[in-house]
This record gives structure tokens, sequence and C-alpha cells, in this order.
């Protein structure tokens, strides 16, 4: 018999698996698809204290290894969320947990104040969003800024708090302790890396934004390493993400130190993928002789 729950900050998962923010909507898109019981927690789109339009397109382009998007957090704003996406995913037996995204702290708070008395498991903080008050440089590139807000947000937060970080940093060790400075509950890593695709026959960049976040296959390995070096930096849990498509690719990151992961772009080019990987994790442990899901959690130093 193996067992695959983790606890996260006190909260118990039926096992490690978790969808990644913005590439699941609020899990309506996929439930044709996949058994939502199936996962571990289900984790929603960005949501601001008001509708975001996002960018202009295009905003997505795809590229060797992954894909490019610019979609600069497009929601329809925590009051449509509050109606419509808690109640469905209330009838699934999942963990919720929601990305909260704003452009100054105060926006933060609003969404955070407005989700404390919703069911919901966990908020997770979109720090790489540009902080608009202090001239467009995210919340997640400067270590003060990243333990201000993380501490704003856990004064007010009646749900456990996680930091979700950025990789365009020098040390993301760094980044890890601010958050743990500041009182979070958990980080999750990485979020997409600063990239640029140029169409050479219009002469012209391929996205509107001109920049996008990097997501997919290829960042993996830089995911990887971040996950080891935040797990070495802090003693906060770990969910870890950056182009895991498979059960092999999920087991990298616990190894590293995550006690969690999510799952992002490879459900994109494969609907299935999420509950493919919880069903890869089980054959794992039966096949290896693993009863714990926790004998694996950090096993590589």
């Amino acid at each position: 018999m193996i067992n695959t729950k983790v606890t996260l900050a006190g909260v118990e998962l039926k096992n490690p698996v978790m969808t990644a923010s913005g590439t699941f909507g609020s899990g309506a898109e996929y439930g044709e698809f996949i058994d939502l019981n199936r996962l571990g927690a289900v984790v929603t789109k960005g949501v601001a204290n008001v509708p975001w339009a996002g960018n202009p397109t295009p905003r997505i382009a795809e590229v060797c290894g992954g894909m490019l998007n610019a979609i600069g957090l497009q929601n329809p704003g925590i009051d449509v969320f509050v109606k419509r996406d808690i109640p469905f995913l209330q009838q699934y037996n999942t963990r919720i947990v929601v990305n909260v995204c704003g452009k100054t702290t105060e926006d933060y708070l609003e969404v955070v104040e407005r989700l404390g008395e919703e069911p919901v498991d966990f908020l997770e903080i979109n720090i790489s969003c540009p902080n608009v008050k202090e001239g467009g440089i995210a919340f997640g590139q400067d270590p003060k800024a990243v333990e201000a807000i993380t501490r704003a947000i856990r004064e007010r937060a009646k749900q456990p708090v996680i930091m979700k970080l950025s990789p365009n940093v020098t040390d993301i060790g760094e980044m890890a302790r601010a958050a743990e400075a500041g009182g979070a509950d958990a980080i999750s890593l990485i979020n997409t890396l600063t990239g640029m695709k140029i169409d050479i026959k219009r002469r012209c960049f391929v996205l509107a934004n001109k920049t996008g976040g990097m997501s997919g296959p290829a960042i993996k390995p830089i995911a990887v390493r971040m996950v080891y070096q935040a797990a070495c930096a802090v003693k906060l849990p770990i969910i870890g993400m950056g182009g895991i498509a498979t059960a092999e690719d999920a087991l990298e990151f616990i190894m590293a130190g995550a006690t969690a992961v999510s799952v992002g772009t490879a459900n994109f080019f494969n609907p299935y993928a999420t509950v493919e990987i919880v069903e890869g994790i089980e054959k794992y442990m039966q096949e290896n002789g693993v009863t714990d899901m926790t004998e694996l959690i950090g096993c590589v130093k």
C-alpha cells in the first residue's frame, strides 16, 4: 500500500500534483478530459481586484522547447471569480488554490481580504506583476519588496500564503529567504523566464508586447536547479514547477526538495497530463518500494 499524501502549510493534499496558474483556467475547460477529483489541488488563473483586459494580441508564440506568452494576466476580476469559479470547484474533492495578482500592494490586499471568508484552501501570490508605484519593476525582483508585500499579505490573509517567485533574479535563494522573513507559509517556483521571438521575414517582434514569459520543457533544468537552491535556503515547503510534462519530471522536482508540483504548459499539448503524472508517480512508488511520498521529498542532497 502506498501513501501519496503530502502536507503543505498544515493542509493535506491527496497527492502532490497541482495545476499551474494561467494554464488551467479554473478547471472547467479540463473537466471533460480528466477527473479533477484525482488532483491534489487546482490552481486558478490569476485573480485581480478589478477585471484586467490583458495585453494586445498577438500574445502567444510557440518556440523550440516551449512557448512564450504575454497574456498580461487577463481575468474577469474577483467579483466574477467568487460568483462563478469557486462554486464550480467546490463540486470536486480537491484543494483550491487562488492565484492573486495586482499592480499595487493595496490591489493584492483587496483580493486577499475578499477571499478571507471564501471556501478556498490557499492563496498563491503572483509577485512577478509590475509594481506600478515603483516604476514598473516586478515585486519579485527586489528582496525588500518581496519581504514587505509578503508581510502585508500574511497579516491580512485567513488562508496559508504561497509566494510565487520569479526566476528573473540573480539569487533565487535570497528571494526565498525574503519570502520566509515576511512570513510566507510556502513558496512556489519558478514563474516564467523572460524571452523574446523575432519574425525575420516581417522584421518585427512576434509578440505585441515584445517580450513574454517562456515556459515549457526547455526551462525545466533551470527550474529544478532553482527549486534545489531554494530548498537549501529556507525551511518552507516548496511547490516546484517549470516544464513538467511527465511523472519523471515531477519526481525530479520532488527529489530536489519540492513538497508538491504544478503542471502548466503541458496541459496545452496534453490535456490528460496531470492525471497521467499522478498515475506515473503511483507506479514509480510501487515499482521502487516507496511506501510514503515523503520519503522522496528532498532525498537528493
